[in-house]
C-alpha cells in the first residue's frame, strides 16, 4: 500500500535530551535532527505493555529483545494489508512489526539500524567482509559471500546481516533455509530490503523528560489553539460543548476548551457498545473537571438495525449514522435547538480529515456546528499534552490499543479485532454470538463470523451476502 501524505512530518530527536522533540530546537537549546518516518508519521509513545509485545516477538525471532530498559518507544503506523508499525528508538527507524491475520502471528521487519541493539542469538548471517560494501548498498547476499548461517534460518524468514566483527550491514529476507545455503555454491541466499538510512543513538530517557524538552512547542500550539477556540466562539452565539468519546483526541480538546472557556459540558454519544473502560474514562473526566455528561441514550437502537440490515461493515457503515449521528442531532435539538461542538478531529489521521475544513457542519446533524481546535496537531503533541496536563485518559491505551471507539467497529484491523477479542472474551464473545446467529440465518459460510469476513460485504462467497 502506498504512504498517505497528510501534513509535514514533524518528528525530530535530541540527542543531548535523547527525546522526540517536534521543532527544529529542543527546549535544551540543542539541534534536533530529523526522523525520517514512513507517512502520514503520526508516531505516538509506545507504552509499557507495547514494549513488552516488541520485545517478545524479537525475542521469540531473533533470540533476543529489541527495546532496552528505561529507553523511549514510539510506534507509527504505516500503510499494510492489515497492520504493520514501525518502532522508533533513539532517534532511528529500528525496524516494524507486521500482523499476518491468517496465522493470528506477528512477524518482526529489522531494519540494519537495528544491530546498535540487538545481537541476535538466532535467524542471523555472518559475511565475508569483501561483500560487505556491496550489501551495505542493497546488495543481496549471494552464496560465494556467505561465511555463517544460524540452523533455524528458514526459508522466508527475515534475517540480519553481520560482517566477521559483527557489525550489522543489512536486513532482509532468506530464500533457502539454512541447510541449503550451506550447500550452494552461487545463487542468492538472502534477498536484501533497502530503506531510508537513519541513525539510532541509544540512553535512557523519561516521558517527563520529553515533555519538558517539548515544552516551547506544546506552549505554543496550546495557544494558538486557544486563541481558535476563543474566536469561533466570540464569532458563535451557540452554547459551546465539547464532543467527548473517551479518546486521547477529545481529552486533549476539552483540555484546550476548558483553558480558553471555563468549564463546558461534555457532549457523549454513547451508541451502546462502548468499552467499558471509555464509560469509565468519561464518568473519571467529568469528575476531574466538575462538568455535566450530556449524552444519548438509545440502547436498543444499534440491535434493531442489526436484525434488520445485519452487522455494520466497512464498505455500509449504517451503525454511524444510525446510533451517533441521528440521536446526537435529536438530543441537540431537545437540549440547545443548536450548539457549537469542539471536536478531536485532526489532520493526520485520514484523508478525509486532511481535506476537511476546521469549522464545518455535518449535514446529518445540521444543528451542530463542529470546531477542530487540534485539527494541526500530532499524536505525539496529543500524548505530551495529556502528559503534560496530568489528564486522565483511557486506559485502552496502556492495553495496546492505538484507537477507541465501538469495540467491534468494523473498520478496525484485524490485529487490534483480534486482540481485542482475547483481551475482552465477554465482550467479544456476546458479539460473536450475534454474528453467529446472523451467519446461521443466512446461510453464510461457516468461518464467515470468525474469519472476520462480517466486516466488509460481498467477500463472504454467498449470494446470501448481498442481502447482509
Amino acid at each position: 500500500m502506498r504512504p498517505s501524505y497528510l501534513g509535514k512530518i514533524l518528528l525530530r530527536w535530541c540527542d543531548t535530551c535523547h527525546v522526540p522533540v517536534l521543532s527544529r530546537l529542543c527546549s535544551c537549546g540543542s539541534e534536533t535532527r530529523e526522523v525520517p518516518l514512513t507517512p502520514p508519521g503520526d508516531a505516538r509513545p509506545a507504552f509499557s505493555r507495547d514494549i513488552t509485545w516488541i520485545n517478545t516477538v524479537f525475542q521469540d525471532h531473533f533470540g533476543a529483545p529489541l527495546v532496552p530498559e528505561g529507553h523511549l518507544c514510539l510506534l507509527n503506523k504505516v500503510p499494510d494489508k492489515d497492520r504493520m508499525d514501525e518502532i522508533i528508538i533513539g532517534g532511528g527507524i529500528a525496524g516494524s512489526i507486521r500482523y499476518i491475520p491468517e496465522s493470528r502471528t506477528y512477524e518482526p521487519i529489522p531494519r540494519p539500524e537495528a544491530g546498535v541493539l540487538i545481537r541476535p542469538k538466532k535467524r542471523y548471517v555472518v559475511v565475508d567482509d569483501g561483500a560487505a560494501p556491496f550489501i551495505r548498498e542493497g546488495a543481496s547476499v549471494l552464496a560465494p559471500g556467505l561465511l555463517e548461517i544460524d540452523d533455524a534460518v528458514k526459508e522466508g524468514d527475515e534475517v540480519l546481516i553481520f560482517t566477521r566483527d559483527r557489525v550489522c550491514i543489512g536486513a532482509g529476507r532468506a530464500k533457502v533455509p539454512a541447510e541449503i545455503a550451506r550447500t550452494m555454491e552461487k545463487g542468492q541466499v538472502i534477498r536484501v530490503r533497502k530503506n531510508i538510512p537513519s541513525q539510532i543513538i541509544p540512553s535512557p530517557a523519561t516521558w517527563e523528560d520529553a515533555v519538558s524538552s517539548n515544552s516551547k512547542v506544546l506552549k505554543q500550539v496550546e495557544e494558538d489553539s486557544v486563541g481558535f477556540v476563543r474566536e469561533v466562539k466570540e464569532r458563535t452565539p451557540l452554547p459551546a460543548t465539547v464532543s467527548f468519546s473517551g479518546g486521547k483526541d477529545s481529552l486533549a480538546t476539552l483540555l484546550v476548551v476548558k483553558k480558553a472557556l471555563g468549564k463546558v459540558p461534555l457532549l457523549f454519544a454513547d451508541t451502546g457498545m462502548e468499552f467499558p473502560e471509555t464509560y469509565e474514562n468519561v464518568r473519571a473526566v467529568a469528575d476531574e473537571f466538575g462538568l455535566d455528561v450530556v449524552a444519548t441514550d438509545c440502547p436498543d437502537r444499534f440491535w434493531e438495525q442489526f436484525w434488520q440490515r445485519g452487522p455494520p461493515a466497512v464498505n455500509a457503515r449504517w451503525c454511524c449514522k444510525v446510533c451517533k449521528l441521528d440521536p446526537l442531532s435529536a438530543l441537540i435539538c431537545s437540549q440547545w435547538g443548536e450548539c457549537l461542538s469542539f471536536v478531536g478531529q485532526r489532520k493526520y489521521e485520514s484523508q478525509i480529515r486532511a481535506q476537511s475544513r476546521r469549522v464545518w457542519k455535518n449535514p446529518n446533524v445540521p444543528s451542530q456546528l463542529c470546531a477542530a481546535p487540534i485539527h494541526n496537531w500530532t499524536a505525539l503533541h496529543v500524548w505530551l499534552y495529556i502528559m503534560r496536563e496530568h489528564a486522565p485518559y483511557n486506559q485502552l491505551y496502556e492495553q495496546g490499543l492505538d484507537r477507541i471507539g465501538c469495540f467491534m467497529c468494523p473498520a478496525s484491523d484485524l490485529a487490534l479485532i483480534h486482540r481485542i477479542e482475547s483481551d475482552h472474551p465477554d465482550l467479544w464473545g456476546g458479539w460473536m454470538t450475534h454474528l453467529t446467529e446472523w451467519q446461521e440465518k443466512n446461510a453464510l459460510p461457516d468461518n464467515w463470523a470468525s474469519s472476520g469476513r462480517w466486516r466488509i460485504r460481498g467477500v463472504s462467497g454467498s449470494e446470501d451476502d448481498r442481502n447482509c
